[in-house]
């Protein structure tokens, strides 16, 4: 299972959540265990009931694995979820697959979360994209719908993740379209075989979709005035210069010459000068830095 699309959820009837008295416990123990217990029951919705903006807590500590049942709560109070975008799969007759659904939600769900928190940057360490997805179970009742959520596989974080694109300058707009799609083609075509000679064509095919994306992204960046923009534009056509190298390679040794400097042209700290200039957030993800580190 792939950690993009971490649920596989029947959506249906809520369960229902017992309340379990404490006898060892102090009498205000009991009372406050009891208050907390009867909320949370309160706050018990079925997954099927899910809104986008909605803010929640998963009924288990795991991520992973199938849930009829979630905690709604406020955003301004502790939770560990929050529902970014919503779609309907347009797909009929039998359920496709469990590898069908996900390859939809793995295209959707990012242009949903787009919309909804542009600047990944700016989201609360640890938080990553999952989706509520129908099983062959619900599929059969008529579920097609997907939410898209950013979770945080533990602990919490508070507040609302809300920070639409219509909420942002044109610049920052322009810069964060391109910077993603960049990145979403690194990362979306990434083939499985682990070695370049296993799947050249697939290593090539990832090149020529990065270098796609970088030249949307460099005609973005040449409307957009800044010393620093300017210069990270100069540094991103040599990059992808690179990339076009390595999506023609004719061989596995031709790509690894071109990709070593292709890859390194991406490191995200390189784009920290210019997100300040451009007023978006400058702390790299700890995920992308530990990528670029090693």
């Amino acid at each position: 299972m792939t950690i993009r699309a971490p649920f596989r959820s029947p959506r249906g009837i809520s369960t229902v959540v017992a309340l379990l008295a404490i006898g060892a416990a102090g009498c205000s123990d009991v009372v406050d265990s009891a208050k907390n217990g009867a909320t949370k029951v309160a706050r018990q919705r079925s997954v099927f009931s899910l809104s986008t903006g909605d803010c929640y807590n998963p009924n288990s500590e795991k991520i992973e694995g199938e849930a009829l049942a979630i905690e709604l709560v406020p955003c301004d109070e502790p939770h560990r979820g929050q529902v970014v975008g919503e779609f309907d799969i347009e797909e009929k007759g039998e359920f496709p697959g469990d590898e069908a659904v996900t390859a939809i939600a793995d295209e959707r769900c990012p242009a949903e979360a787009g919309e909804f928190a542009p600047d990944t940057w700016a989201l609360p360490e640890g938080v990553g994209l999952s989706y509520y997805t129908p099983t062959a179970e619900s599929w059969a009742t008529g579920d097609r719908a997907v939410s898209c959520t950013y979770t945080k596989e533990s602990g919490e974080f508070t507040g609302s993740l809300k920070a639409g694109a219509k909420s942002l300058k044109p610049e920052q707009r322009t810069y964060l379209n391109g910077a993603n799609a960049v990145y979403d083609a690194l990362w979306m075509n990434q083939p499985e075989a682990e070695n370049v000679e296993e799947d050249l064509e697939g290593y090539k095919a990832q090149a020529d979709a990065v270098a796609t994306a970088l030249d949307a992204h460099l005609d973005g960046l040449r409307g957009i005035e800044g010393t620093e923009t300017g210069k990270l534009r100069s540094r991103l056509e040599e990059t992808a210069g690179h990339w076009k190298d390595a999506a023609k390679a004719g061989d596995a040794e031709a790509f690894y010459v071109a990709y070593d400097p292709a890859f390194t042209g991406l490191d995200p700290n390189d784009t920290v000068a210019a997100r300040k200039e451009l007023g978006l957030a400058t702390t790299v993800p700890a995920d992308d830095a530990e990528v670029w580190a090693s």
